[in-house]
């Protein structure tokens, strides 16, 4: 994974990601009601214990974002910020926040706890922990060498 940020969204090719299932439409301008926001960032690291996603989305409440598992090892962040009532009284000069729907997918390896996962938000940031299975060490036996 290159921590370098590139001209192009600090986006990398996932094509080289077995972990990313990024749902990108390459064409933004073709529905702003579902593109706009699709450019959720999501910090996925890994600890000792866990799995832990971390995703920005700022002015959503909780009920507005899902966090859903499918076929069985597939996390799957989704959500939507509607787009403000427009008054007829109402002067804009300025519209620079985004609105739309945002889904990001990404496969989970196999030392995933699925049962165990939990999520939480706090100050726009959702926090989704997925813990990992204990690795079991094989069980060693030394062998006498004879002769």
């Amino acid at each position: 994974m290159s921590l370098i940020p590139s001209f192009f969204g600090n986006r990398r090719n996932n094509a080289l990601d077995p972990f990313s299932l990024d749902v990108w439409d390459p064409n933004p301008f073709k529905d702003p009601e579902t593109s706009a926001f699709v450019g959720t960032r999501i910090d996925w690291k890994e600890t000792p214990e866990a799995h832990v996603f971390k995703a920005d989305v700022p002015g959503l409440k909780k009920e507005e974002v899902r966090v859903e598992v499918e076929d069985g090892r597939v996390l799957q962040i989704s959500g939507e910020r509607k787009v403000e009532k427009e008054d007829k009284s109402d002067t804009w000069h300025r519209v620079e926040r985004s609105c739309g729907k945002f889904m990001r997918r990404f496969r989970l390896p196999e030392n995933a706890k699925m049962d165990e996962i939990k999520a939480g938000m706090e100050n726009g940031v959702l926090t989704v922990t997925v813990p990992k299975m204990e690795v079991k060490k094989p069980d060693v036996k030394a062998i006498d060498i004879s002769g």
